[in-house]
């Protein structure tokens, strides 16, 4: 046999060692994922009772939408309001188109309705009163919504909304009552 001349070339390839397959002790994908799930779902449900703790459910289901809901609000809110004689307020009515609620002072977004804090003439009076015994009427006959607009509040600091149930605003209810008037960017008389 004839022999070559060159050395043998040192083999880079390292030789299989065969090493035993150990499988999983019972488990597979489907354990690991479910593990998983099982992980963030009590996660997500820790983390709800703490903001449950933390404020209330209202300001949960705003902050988190899947629970509020797809698609429209949902009437989740509800206080027993009173008439607010002086000053501010936890839940009470300022006039027709002005209450506090939760201790934040809002202005309906959709309506101007006579004013009571002066009044200018006694015809305004008279139905500034009834446009601020409405509302109250109106916000304690059951849950309601706050829907946002495209300003989150006026000048005055109020929070600008839309006040409704089941899908129609309590401003729909005033103007049908002859107690207000759509807004039209500015206010009117109504002496």
């Amino acid at each position: 046999m004839a022999r070559s001349l060159f050395p043998p070339r040192p083999s880079h390839r390292k030789a299989r060692v065969s090493r035993p397959r150990f499988r999983s002790q019972g488990r597979n994908r489907g354990d690991h994922f479910a593990l998983w799930l099982a992980l963030v779902v009590c996660g997500g449900f820790a983390g709800t009772l703490a903001a449950l703790q933390a404020g209330s459910v209202q300001q949960v289901a705003a902050a988190m939408p899947l629970l509020a809901g797809a698609g429209p609000a949902r009437d989740g809110l509800s206080a027993r309001f009173g008439f607010c004689h002086t000053g501010g307020g936890r839940n009470c009515v300022v006039d027709g188109d002005t209450f506090w609620f939760e201790g934040e002072k809002y202005r309906v977004a959709d309506i101007d309705t006579p004013e009571t804090h002066p009044a200018r003439c006694a015809r305004e009076a008279a139905l500034g009163k009834a446009a601020t015994e409405r509302l109250r009427r109106w916000l304690n006959a059951g849950a309601f919504s706050l829907e946002s607009i495209d300003r989150d509040t006026d000048r005055y600091g109020r929070r600008l909304r839309i006040v409704t149930r089941g899908g129609t605003s309590v401003g729909d209810a005033l103007v049908g009552d002859g107690l207000a008037r759509r807004w039209e960017g500015y206010r009117r008389p109504w002496c």
